[in-house]
């Protein structure tokens, strides 16, 4: 991108006139808001931070960005796993964390309108004093925001049976590159008048537009629920199980596998004995007025490839197992510094998946650590690096170029959930071809002709 001569100062300038003195940080106070939580690192420092507090900061930052071609890097908590929020040199960070309110919650329609900086388990805190839930549970969710898991169209331990974060969004407020407000969607359930732009903003990474609330479906809790833990001797087992209970129709609402080695970090995280049990975790949760006989049923199939299967209905005993997958990134991010791979597979190809992924880490002797929303296929390949090295080894890459290779030879996909950002660039045109690609790059080009909008990324 080709910036005018100038042009920094002269948005700078706009800016400081235009915003209050509080929203806009420069300088080393830029520096927290560089980088996600990818491991990745771009070059330099921001120009600036605009602290966004209501949808006229948001507008007014574009309008004078778009006049002036400054890219600019759209953000929410910095949670992204894929380098979508890294904001080098020459480009202002919109964060959104400060539109943090709850516009409104119908528990008659089963509505909600947020704000993109409402935390994900917060909005979904609210929605339960009403008997209801927001469904997208990303493991992340109590620091996450929903503007965030919007823009990577976010997965989540309960997107097995209620689909993922695109699901659940019904309408979008939002600010195209030049300023102008658009809305999207509707409040109803149903609606298919025009394009669907609602769900093509969603997942779109911040490159189309800037979400600035949004409208979404809650659910009903449901009556029941019912935990399983089944430990297998190897990882490639407990995937083989998960495959027999889909085939068996049983639909869990929660089904996550962890290998022995995430079990073992998070053991010397918290002080548990996980990995004495096996040498994986499967982790059942069955919900609704059927739950404990889709427990039971899950418990007959299990109990024969399983080395130990155990139940609970108790909700803090659920917790307490659920507590091991919500923390397995945090442990692994104590053991060096984490490249987050996020392939999806065919369900049935999960354990043939699981299988590339062992022989990729002995082939370039790099450590691997997965784990897996198992029932849709999602797999997570962690590789932790030396947390010294400023650059990312080629060892890595290439074991990484490996999976993704993988993944696409056995009809998967390069990401299931957290986005392409940066990391996976260099693979998109493997997975698009040609023709999608150029088809993609042309509607980027009508949302935003100067390519401002988090440039880089994604494309």
């Amino acid at each position: 991108m080709t910036l005018q001569l100038g042009s920094d100062e002269t948005l700078l300038k706009a800016l400081r006139r235009d915003l209050p003195a509080a929203a806009l940080s420069t300088g080393p106070r830029a520096a927290p808001y560089a980088t996600d939580r990818s491991g990745s690192h771009p070059y330099g420092l921001p120009l600036a931070v605009v602290h966004a507090a209501n949808a006229d900061h948001v507008r007014t930052t574009l309008r004078h960005a778009h006049a002036l071609r400054v890219p600019v890097v759209p953000r929410g908590a910095g949670t992204g796993l894929s380098g979508g929020a890294n904001a080098g040199v020459g480009t202002v960070v919109l964060d959104l964390s400060r539109m943090n309110r709850i516009l409104d919650l119908d528990p008659h329609d089963q509505i909600a309108v947020v704000e993109p900086g409402v935390i994900t388990a917060e909005l979904d805190r609210a929605a339960g004093e009403f008997g209801l839930r927001y469904a997208p549970d990303p493991a992340s969710a109590a620091i996450s925001t929903v503007g965030g898991n919007i823009a990577t169209n976010a997965g989540g331990l309960r997107c097995a049976k209620y689909g993922v974060t695109r699901d659940a969004v019904l309408g979008l407020d939002a600010v195209l590159a030049d300023g102008t407000p658009v809305r999207t969607g509707r409040r109803t359930v149903k609606g298919v008048t025009g394009y669907d732009l609602t769900a093509l903003l969603t997942g779109s990474e911040g490159t189309l537009a800037v979400i600035t609330a949004a409208t979404v479906r809650l659910r009903p809790v449901p009556e029941a629920t019912a935990t399983v833990a089944a430990y297998f001797d190897t990882f490639a087992e407990g995937a083989e199980a998960m495959a027999e209970l889909t085939a068996a129709r049983l639909e869990p609402s929660m089904a996550e596998l962890l290998d022995g080695p995430v079990l073992r970090a998070v053991d010397e995280a918290r002080g548990t004995d996980l990995r004495s049990r096996g040498g994986a975790l499967l982790l059942l949760q069955c919900d609704g007025r059927s739950a404990a006989a889709e427990a039971e049923l899950a418990v007959r199939l299990l109990r024969d490839r399983a080395a130990s299967v155990e139940t609970t209905s108790e909700p803090v005993e659920a917790e307490r197992l659920l507590a091991a997958r919500r923390l397995a990134l945090p442990s692994l991010e104590r053991l060096g510094r984490v490249l987050i791979e996020d392939i999806a597979v065919p369900r049935s190809q999960l354990a043939a998946a699981v299988r590339e992924i062992t022989v990729i880490a002995g082939r370039h002797d790099v450590r691997i650590f997965t784990f897996a929303h198992a029932a849709d296929g999602n797999l997570h390949p962690i590789l932790v690096l030396d947390p010294a090295s400023q650059d990312i080894p080629d060892a890595a890459w290439q074991a990484a170029g490996d999976i993704f290779t993988a993944a696409l030879r056995l009809g998967g996909t390069l990401t299931g959930e957290h986005g392409v950002g940066t990391l996976k660039r260099r693979w998109l045109a493997d997975e698009l071809g040609p023709e999608q690609h150029a088809l993609q790059q042309r509607i980027k080009a009508a949302f935003d002709p100067h390519h401002i909008l988090n440039p880089g990324k994604a494309l």
